[in-house]
């Protein structure tokens, strides 16, 4: 089979690694600027418009766009370049920015929903091919680094849309914070000229769906794609009530963007460093245990704040600055998983699906979140968020075996996360 060419700058030498860590950052910001608009900025924008936690849940579940992205990654894959579909998507964001600056939520109505769905959907579709251009862009051995600046540009992306944007709200408005939104995804676009190519043979283009048959025939494909489901789900239920908590508890804008959204950002990174730290030590598997594990129990300190009030602002900074960090190892160990299962040439499609396995089931539990919480309470759904993850590790052997069928050079040896 015909391998992919080379990455080459416009000037004809090879990419260096420095250049294409620079590039990945890039591109990270990009993908991370949509999700800090749609998870912490829209949530504040909603209830400071006085909707209701129920209908707020709803809108959490247009996420379903990032589980479903799969069905339509085949088209990134198969036409077009890859920098050329981010450009378009970010315009098509831009534009749905530009209708939530035309209105207020009583004013906009139905065209709420629509602009809301075909962000999300245009977001889906640019991270499809972000993750297939990184996939190969990077040579092997050179995962670690790459994965260490994704973390962080996409947590500067989720940091600058969300708690900057935020910051805007109070003094400007939330029609202009969303213009200048606008504006910032244009620039974005602009931006991409600067990223080379890759060129990709038309004999892989044509080979997709034999590819992708042979990646879901790898031994104990059925257990592993449960775990890629369910790794996560505890972190996606807890995350739509998160922002409100904050707003219930009486903390300003300015405390939640720059606590919860901007410190957190820092602990999130500081945790993905460490946690690829720990995956090059020990390992891709047992990393997935010891850090998930973590990154669940992580939901009691939001579970506790809730549940005694007289902990203060203390206890809310605290529980927001551990499950960020937490968060951050948890990532960085499945961001590896994730890279290593997949194949450079066919990027799009199977880091989609993956990608749609690891986000449906939080994508799903969302919705009934708000629901949820009223029923229950804030600190006992936040301790059950942290219950929802647990399945995930019944099937952690599945993926052993499926990570140790991929049989590519220089992959990590395949151990038992539980042995010693």
């Amino acid at each position: 089979m015909p391998r992919p060419a080379r990455v080459h700058s416009p000037r004809g030498g090879v990419v260096t690694l420095r250049r294409k860590l620079g590039i990945v950052f890039l591109v990270y910001v990009i993908e991370g600027a949509p999700a800090g608009v749609f998870h912490d900025l829209l949530p504040i924008y909603l209830r400071s418009e006085g909707v209701g936690l129920r209908e707020i849940g709803w809108v959490a579940g247009l996420s379903a766009a990032w589980s479903l992205k799969a069905l339509w990654s085949p088209l990134v894959d198969r036409y077009g370049e890859l920098r050329r579909w981010i450009a378009g998507c970010l315009v098509a964001m831009s534009a749905c920015l530009l209708v939530l600056a035309s209105g207020g939520v009583a004013t906009l109505g139905v065209a709420l929903w629509i602009a809301l769905a075909a962000l999300c959907i245009a977001s889906a579709t640019q991270d499809v091919a972000i993750d297939a251009y990184t996939i190969g862009l990077v040579d092997r051995g050179e995962e670690g680094p790459t994965n260490s600046v994704r973390a962080a540009a996409y947590r500067a992306g989720v940091l600058g849309a969300g708690a900057g944007l935020l910051l805007l709200a109070d003094p400007i408005g939330w029609p202009a914070t969303f213009a200048v939104a606008a504006l910032l995804w244009m620039f974005l676009a602009a931006s991409l000229a600067a990223c080379p190519a890759l060129p990709v043979p038309e004999a892989l283009r044509r080979d997709l769906w034999g590819s992708l048959r042979r990646w879901v025939a790898r031994p104990s494909a059925a257990g592993a794609f449960l775990f890629v489901l369910l790794y996560r789900v505890g972190d996606r239920a807890m995350g739509p009530m998160v922002k409100p908590f904050w707003l219930d508890r009486g903390f300003s804008n300015a405390e939640i963007a720059s606590v919860s959204i901007g410190i957190g950002a820092f602990a999130t990174v500081a945790g993905a460093v460490l946690g690829g730290i720990v995956v090059s030590r020990i390992g891709i598997l047992r990393a997935l245990f010891a850090l998930g594990f973590l990154a669940l129990a992580s939901n009691l300190g939001y579970a506790a704040a809730a549940t005694w009030p007289e902990s203060g602002s203390a206890g809310v900074y605290a529980a927001s600055v551990l499950e960020s960090f937490c968060s951050g190892l948890a990532t960085a160990a499945f961001l590896s998983f994730l890279m290593r299962i997949c194949d450079k040439q066919h990027a799009a499609v199977q880091y989609a699906v993956a990608y749609a396995m690891a986000s449906i089931a939080g994508a799903l539990v969302s919705i009934p979140s708000g629901q949820l919480t009223e029923w229950l309470g804030y600190g006992a759904y936040f301790a059950l968020s942290a219950c929802f993850g647990l399945p995930a590790f019944a099937f952690l052997p599945a993926a052993r075996r499926w990570i140790g069928a991929a049989g590519e050079p220089g992959a990590d040896p395949v151990k038992d996360p539980l042995s010693a």
